[in-house]
């Protein structure tokens, strides 16, 4: 395993010693790409915020960002802290669009932005909404739920090595087999404390009639094995409410399953959003299924390269 790390500050490109391992951490929702490192500074490493960050592994670039922190110790050491794209995406914004794809959107806002793009799939779903000073991020993703709730596939938004990139979870499945083997230091969790819903409420307040127009549908059966654990949420106008309760319900009312694992064999080809298949059986039920990566996070030191990841269960309706 071998790791190169680039930064270049204006056309000077740095090649420095890293002091320690490199982590480079990947989230499924809503957070950007990471990488930080530790640096032993000397008087010819010339680097700043907003200089450019590369990432090799065996000669593939996994990572490209850009510097935002720096922290010295009082060894001298700074550590730096960089980020991908999708950190821009937490600027804030307002939108009124008419019939785009979750790829158009992405695509409007990168030229908006001046972001680049990759490869972005067509989840053949359009939109038209209103979003009101809200983050990039929300305004992206909020139009990928609703082409999950109409499409029932599932999407991975991220940046690939410097290019915004969607991809169907079904077009995302790694050959990584998770096992008792390869996953010996685990924590397996089987919840109804959150995400698990039994009762879904939607409303709409519409403002011609005044009048609150509700949606509502349950799972008896769970209900009285588990007590009411109810989600209440508003939609927009247009939204047929009735079709979202029910995808909820199909969702939600069930436990939630999640796998933490600590200093696997490392894989570079893991990232948030992947698809991997676990077979695991634990004293208490067998888990032999796809999970979705909700977050995963490198750490390469002198050669030798581990992750640590968390998993969970990705329900996928159609």
């Amino acid at each position: 395993m071998k790791a190169h790390l680039y930064i270049q500050n204006d056309r000077t490109v740095y090649e420095p010693v890293v002091c320690g391992n490199i982590s480079w951490q990947t989230q499924r929702r809503g957070q950007p790409g990471k990488c930080t490192f530790t640096l032993l500074p000397d008087k010819i490493l010339q680097i700043e915020e907003g200089n450019a960050v590369r990432l090799d592994v065996n000669g593939i670039p996994v990572f490209f960002g850009f510097i935002f922190e720096r922290n010295w110790n009082s060894d001298g050491q700074v550590k730096v802290t960089a980020y991908d794209q999708l950190r821009y995406l937490k600027n804030k914004e307002t939108y009124n669009y008419t019939d785009l794809t979750a790829a158009e959107l992405i695509q409007m806002i990168a030229d908006d932005f001046q972001l680049k793009t990759g490869e972005l799939e067509d989840t053949g779903q359009r939109f038209s909404r209103k979003e009101k000073d809200k983050t990039l991020f929300d305004i992206i993703l909020n139009n990928m739920d609703l082409a999950m709730i109409h499409s029932g596939k599932l999407y991975t938004f991220y940046d690939d090595v410097g290019k915004l990139t969607l991809k169907s979870m079904e077009n995302m499945k790694l050959d990584i087999m998770i096992d008792e083997t390869t996953a010996q230091d685990y924590d397996y969790k089987v919840s109804i404390d959150s995400n698990t819903f039994n009762l879904i409420k939607l409303y709409y307040d519409n403002s011609d009639t005044k009048q609150r127009e509700c949606y509502i549908t349950k799972n008896t059966e769970n209900i009285n094995k588990w007590g009411v654990l109810k989600k209440d949420e508003s939609i927009e106008k247009g939204v047929d409410g009735q079709k979202v309760a029910e995808t909820y319900l199909t969702l939600y009312n069930r436990p939630s399953r999640s796998l933490t694992i600590k200093d696997a064999f490392g894989d570079i080809r893991a990232r948030a959003g992947c698809l991997i298949p676990v077979y695991l059986d634990t004293l208490d039920t067998s888990c032999k299924n796809y999970l979705v990566i909700e977050s995963v996070t490198h750490k390469i030191d002198e050669g030798i390269h581990t992750m640590d990841l968390t998993l969970r269960g990705a329900k996928i309706v159609g």
